[in-house]
């Protein structure tokens, strides 16, 4: 397993078009999942350990940001083949088990995933409600094991302030995780 670390934002760039299927077997795109403060787009996978210690974090803070105004759309954009804990089954088990508050989306050609720049499970794209880059760093400080209770929410707070002023924070700490796994 390779860690890879996330790209400084770069604000204001246009956010990217998709369509894809959800584990509700529906399509869903950019215009379908935004919320109408902003979207935070969120590449995932079920089996990375950097996703595993947030993603309870991540329900519970979607939840907030989607009363906030700001909706969550994840994609899974991994090879499946190279991990069964990623296959569309598994996808929608996770999505269930957990009661995911959001579309959670299986990006099988990885297009989605190449056109956002995206690198890694977690990737976080914090978008203001004109669909323009407005945060790419990290969730908190969890690694591959969940930070301590009362640790700062750095994902929640910059959402939180694209949602009240349209503008992410100048100062962003990068994600860590593993790298996507590419065909």
């Amino acid at each position: 397993m390779v860690s890879t670390e996330t790209p400084v934002c770069d604000f204001n760039t246009p956010a990217i078009n998709f369509n894809l299927k959800g584990v509700d077997g529906k399509m869903h795109t950019l215009e379908s999942c935004k919320g109408d403060k902003g979207l935070l787009v969120m590449f995932i996978c079920n089996h990375c350990p950097y996703v595993k210690a947030i993603i309870n974090r991540i329900v519970r803070d979607t939840k907030e940001l989607k009363e906030l105004g700001v909706n969550t759309v994840a994609i899974m954009s991994n090879n499946p083949d190279e991990y069964l804990e990623d296959s569309f089954a598994n996808m929608q088990k996770i999505a269930k088990d957990l009661k995911f508050p959001f579309p959670y989306l299986i990006d099988e050609t990885q297009e989605v995933a190449k056109a956002y720049g995206a690198v890694c499970t977690p990737d976080f794209f914090g978008l203001s409600k004109h669909m323009t880059l407005q945060y790419r760093g990290r969730f908190d400080a969890s690694r591959k094991e969940t930070a301590p209770e009362g640790t700062h929410r750095d994902l929640f707070e910059a959402m939180k302030q694209v949602a009240q002023t349209g503008k992410g924070p100048l100062e962003q700490i990068p994600s860590i995780g593993c790298s996507i796994k590419w065909y």
